[in-house]
């Protein structure tokens, strides 16, 4: 059979029906087909995956490992596409469930604040959040919208921009009372500067040398995967870190952390944007309907 012609969710919805139903016979009978013609379907799918999915005799049906973990890929699958039929109808309100990536400042500074009226105004709709800094492939995660900070990179993403931040870097009171505030470049190598351990566009911190913007490599002794991370480190007095405004505008206003070298900030702004896999159909309601939120009510600035 040629790969065009093969019914992928026809199949999966068979075999999936004949591990729910116990057995061919009561999956024949679901889905209108006669046994004889259900175990040839299985069979036939055993073939082309090249591995047994079911130990099967005349009185007992067992679902091998592969089997197990097929099963449960197809039905993920599966509900996934009645989910989006369900709700592409542009009239219809938004229901199921939504994979968002996110950083864990934005989750923490922006979406958690503003997530209750979002779940209130959407009592049919589910999230499962995903904290992470690092760029992730959407559909290998199998990730609705993820929200990303710096410069979009020409793909097939479509993205809307939420707006761009500030940057600074701060220290905690009680390390710039053990290090010395640092007021020129020079200054600035005789302390830790808590960096990202991974590649980011820009390696290194920005700041304004004369008439020229230097970058300052990050080069403390302590790295993180995310800012969050570097946040609680700087509060902590382990160093200096260079950080969105948002993330530390409440820590400023108390008194846990200090802005530094403000007179060489070069005033480069990062932006954020809430991005989709692109597609010829309309996005499903939920989708839409949390795009549209965050557009109006999660804005970085």
């Amino acid at each position: 059979m040629a790969r065009g012609e093969i019914n992928r969710s026809g199949e999966m919805e068979v075999f999936v029906r004949v591990v729910e139903q116990g057995g061919f016979s009561a999956a024949a009978r679901a889905c209108r087909m006669t046994p004889s013609a259900v175990s040839k379907l299985v069979a036939r799918l055993e073939a082309r995956l090249g591995a047994r999915l079911v130990n099967r005799s005349t009185r007992r049906f067992l679902l091998t490992a592969e089997g197990c973990a097929f099963y449960e890929r197809a039905a993920r699958i599966l509900a996934d596409i009645e989910d989006a039929e369900r709700s592409a109808g542009t009239g219809e309100a938004p229901s199921g469930r939504i994979r968002l990536n996110t950083s864990s400042a934005y989750a923490t500074h922006i979406l958690a604040p503003i997530l209750p009226d979002f779940l209130r105004l959407h009592p049919a709709v589910s999230l499962d959040i995903v904290q992470t800094d690092l760029v992730v492939d959407l559909m290998a995660d199998r990730t609705d919208i993820a929200v990303r900070a710096g410069p979009m990179k020409s793909s097939s993403l479509v993205a809307r921009k939420l707006g761009d931040t500030a940057m600074m870097i701060v220290g905690a009171p009680d390390y710039l009372a053990r290090t010395g505030m640092p007021r020129t470049l020079a200054d600035i190598e005789g302390h830790e500067r808590l960096g990202f351990g991974y590649v980011r566009a820009i390696e290194g911190w920005p700041l304004r040398d004369g008439g020229e913007t230097v970058v300052v490599p990050a080069t403390g002794r302590v790295q993180a995967s995310e800012g969050e991370a570097l946040r609680r480190l700087a509060i902590a007095g382990i160093g200096l870190a260079r950080l969105a405004t948002f993330m530390v505008r409440d820590d400023i206003a108390a008194g846990r952390l200090v802005p530094v070298l403000e007179a060489l900030n070069p005033g480069d702004r990062e932006a954020f944007h809430a991005v989709h896999v692109g597609g010829s159909g309309p996005l499903p309601a939920r989708i839409r309907a949390l795009l549209d939120f965050l557009a109006e009510h999660g804005r970085v600035g």
